[in-house]
C-alpha cells in the first residue's frame, strides 16, 4: 500500500532534512485540501506527524489532526512526541486509526507493554529509525535522531514480538528526505526474518523506480512524503505503480 505522508508544524506542511527543525521546507498552510486530494487519487490510508508536537508536548496540534481525520474517509496514523499513554488515547480519542510511537518504545518499554494491553496492537505502529554501521547493525536513533539508544532493531521488535506487535514503521536515517532510493536489501531483510510483522517502509522514495524496487521486499506499506509535495509524480501513478510494476 501507498501511504502518503505529511509533516506538520503549527498547521503549515513542512518537510525537514533528515530531522532537523533548522533545514525545514515549507509547502503551504493547507493540509486538508492536500489530504483530500491524495485520497481522491486512491490513497487507501495516510500518516501525519506533529512535529510541533514532538517538540513541545504543549504544542501538540490535537484540534488540527481531529479536523484532519474527520476529513478525510481513510484510515490516518499519526506519530509525533508520543510520549505517554494519555497521548495516544488523545490520539486514538481525536480519531485516529493508529498510533505511531518512536523514541517512547524505545527507552520505556514496559509502559509501552501497556499501551498494548490497553488498546491493542492493531492500534499502534512502533517507529523504529536505524543508523545502520560498518558491521551491519541497526542502532537505533531516538529523540529526533539526535541520540543513538544503543539498542538495535531486531532486540526492540523480538522484545514486542510477545505483545502482539503488528505494524512497524521502519526508517533507515540515512535516506530520509534525500529522494535517494530506500534501503531495499534492509526491508528485503526484516520481512524475512519477521514475517508476522507488517513493516512500512520511510524514506528516500524520489521516483517512481524506488517503489517499483521494493516491490519484491515484502514490505506492506511504502511511506511517501516529499516526492508528492514536489510533484515528482502523483499518488495515482504511484499506486499502480506498486500494483503492476
Amino acid at each position: 500500500m501507498i501511504i502518503p505522508a505529511l509533516d506538520l508544524i503549527d498547521g503549515a506542511v513542512v518537510r525537514l532534512h533528515q530531522g532537523n527543525y533548522d533545514k525545514r521546507r515549507d509547502y503551504g498552510s493547507a493540509p486538508l485540501p492536500r489530504l483530500q486530494e491524495y485520497v481522491a487519487q486512491g490513497a487507501g490510508a495516510l500518516h501525519l506527524v506533529d512535529l510541533s508536537g514532538a517538540k513541545d508536548p504543549t504544542r501538540r496540534q490535537i484540534p488540527l489532526l481531529t479536523s484532519l481525520v474527520a476529513g478525510v474517509t481513510v484510515p490516518v496514523q499519526v506519530g509525533g512526541g508520543v510520549r505517554s499513554e494519555e497521548d495516544a488515547a488523545a490520539l486514538l480519542n481525536a480519531g485516529v486509526s493508529r498510533v505511531v510511537v518512536g523514541s517512547t518504545a524505545v527507552k520505556q518499554p514496559q509502559s509501552v507493554a501497556g499501551w498494548f494491553q490497553r488498546f491493542g496492537a492493531e492500534a499502534l505502529v512502533l517507529a523504529l529509525d536505524v543508523r545502520i554501521d560498518a558491521d551491519n547493525r541497526k542502532l537505533v536513533a531516538v529523540n529526533g535522531w539526535q541520540e543513538n539508544s544503543g539498542t538495535t532493531l531486531e532486540t526492540l521488535i523480538e522484545y514486542y514480538l510477545p505483545l502482539g506487535l503488528k505494524h512497524v514503521l521502519c526508517t533507515d536515517i540515512s535516506r530520509d528526505g534525500t529522494l535517494a532510493g530506500a534501503n531495499v536489501a534492509l526491508y528485503q531483510e526484516l520481512c524475512a526474518r519477521y514475517p508476522q510483522v507488517a513493516f512500512q517502509s520511510s524514506g528516500g522514495i524520489g521516483e517512481l523506480a524506488d517503489i517499483s524496487a521494493l516491490r519484491g521486499s515484502s514490505v506492506r506499506g511504502v511511506i511517501v512524503g516529499r516526492a508528492l509535495l514536489e510533484q515528482k509524480f502523483t499518488v495515482t501513478e504511484a499506486i499502480q505503480c506498486w500494483q503492476n510494476g
